[in-house]
């Protein structure tokens, strides 16, 4: 049996961890990390990032379609298009893992050992790990728990089969030409709107009486117009009972309390994500948990001194970019620098057709914090950039003091608004006022213009509506 010792034993190599453990090996601790699948997590390989490239293929194919059916406003058309889904989950498989060399290439160049193996603690500065070569004991002085979460499998739907989670959509080679989504949240809705595109004849199934239930209504019925226009059934207030009988479909309960069948080729079940603890061996450990996840304080901290937890193993928000920034700051704290959580908004995407993008507080959650607030909304109706992208639907939001106008909060709804969460996290994150969006330049013509208006507008002066 080999025995590793170090100063910092990272489990997990997921965003949170991998970054963890390359920013300890920048500072110089003698890093280790460990992670039983493949160096990037969930995010990497069956969740981020591969779902996104299956969602640009979708968009790709629905414009082609659009092109050859003439619908496109602009002049364009095409032949129809084929697609080839074997082809392009090999071009989406190949993002992936010249990311994952990507990040093995991080992790030597900060000269971070890893380790390939199931990690089990046997106390609170040790763990046993099975790797292929035979087992391993690694002591460390700090450990940080990194091992982030799994897919929720229904007990009246167990994956396998037609019965599918995010991993297994993913993976898929065949398109179905019946798919049900089971749960009405960014991941259902993400890759339930692809497959659309792409063909399928979608159903979603949702207990709750509105689609994505984070967010409010306002941001959400672009999103259910969008559904709608893409032939997407959408049922509220349902609930999934299990298979048909003939394992053909599923059985659900619809609100008015009757029973129905639907068929399906495919069940995609996306009720949330449960933390991969399962095999660590916590029971070894002594650790304040709150309910199935771990407890932490303001540095990361566990109950037990020496041992950290950061990403979805500590609860919501389950976001990888949540997790890189709990992992670099550990990484400070174990190398001695005076750190702690003190981010003041952590923004949320949601990839649907329109995409959604939220940071920091809605106006209903400002209300309900007791806050006067000032409210500007800025429709891409009035953009000239959403014009010339056919992406009019949605707008910006901006929710701020009333007093003294800091911002407390920025919402946006529209085509491509992903990429304007880094202005509104910033904005956030260095304590904007109304008049702070408002006097900085945005340049002509772009998305973000509707940023500064939306702050023009709550101050009652907003130039183009």
């Amino acid at each position: 049996m080999t025995e590793i010792t170090c100063k910092l034993l990272v489990i997990g190599a997921g965003p949170g961890g991998y970054v963890c453990a390359i920013r300890a090996g920048q500072l110089g601790i003698d890093t280790v990390i460990v992670e039983s699948g493949k160096l990037g997590g969930s995010c990497l390989n069956v969740g981020c990032i591969p779902s996104k490239a299956m969602i640009h293929v979708a968009e790709e194919f629905e414009k082609a379609a659009h092109a050859a059916a003439g619908k496109t406003p602009f002049g364009l058309t095409a032949a129809e298009p084929k697609l080839d889904l074997k082809q392009a989950v090999a071009w989406k498989d190949g993002i992936v893992q010249r990311l994952n060399n990507g990040v093995a290439g991080l992790l030597r160049k900060a000269k971070v050992k890893i380790v390939h193996g199931q990690a089990r603690f046997r106390d609170g500065k040790t763990v046993a790990v099975e790797t292929e070569t035979g087992p391993k004991v690694i002591k460390a002085e700090t450990i940080v728990i990194a091992t982030g979460s799994l897919p929720v499998e229904l007990p009246f739907l167990p994956f396998g089969g037609n019965v599918i989670s995010s991993t297994g959509a993913l993976a898929l080679t065949e398109l179905p030409k019946r798919l049900v989504v089971v749960g009405g949240g960014y991941i259902g809705l993400e890759l339930g709107t692809a497959f659309a595109k792409l063909g399928s004849k979608v159903t979603v199934v949702e207990a709750q009486d509105k689609i994505l239930p984070l967010y409010d209504a306002e941001l959400t019925t672009p999103v259910a117009k969008s559904l709608s226009a893409l032939g997407v059934e959408v049922l509220l207030g349902a609930k999934a009972l299990g298979p048909t009988a003939k394992g053909d479909g599923l059985r659900i309960e619809t609100a008015d309390g009757k029973e129905h069948e639907l068929p399906a080729d495919k069940i995609l079940v996306t009720v949330g994500r449960a933390p991969a603890t399962s095999k660590l061996g916590l029971d070894e450990l002594v650790l304040d948990m709150d309910g199935r996840f771990i407890r932490i304080g303001e540095r990361c901290e566990t109950s037990m001194r020496g041992i950290y937890a950061i990403g979805d193993v500590t609860g919501e928000p389950m976001l990888a970019h949540r997790a890189m920034a709990q992992g670099e700051m550990v990484a400070e704290i174990v190398a001695g620098e005076p750190r702690i959580w003190d981010k003041a908004a952590i923004p949320a995407i949601c990839f649907t057709d329109p995409e959604i993008v939220s940071a920091g507080l809605s106006p209903a959650e400002a209300k309900n914090a007791g806050f006067e607030t000032k409210v500007g909304q800025f429709p891409f109706q009035a953009n000239g950039r959403a014009m010339t992208r056919h992406g009019e639907a949605g707008f910006v939001r901006v929710v701020a003091r009333a007093d003294n106008h800091l911002v407390l909060g920025i919402q946006a709804v529209g085509q491509g608004v992903s990429e304007l969460s880094a202005a509104f996290g910033l904005a956030i994150e260095m304590g904007a006022r109304l008049e702070d969006i408002a006097g900085t330049i945005h340049a002509h013509p772009t998305l973000g213009e509707a940023f500064q208006e939306s702050a023009l507008k709550a101050l009652g002066h907003a130039l183009h509506i």
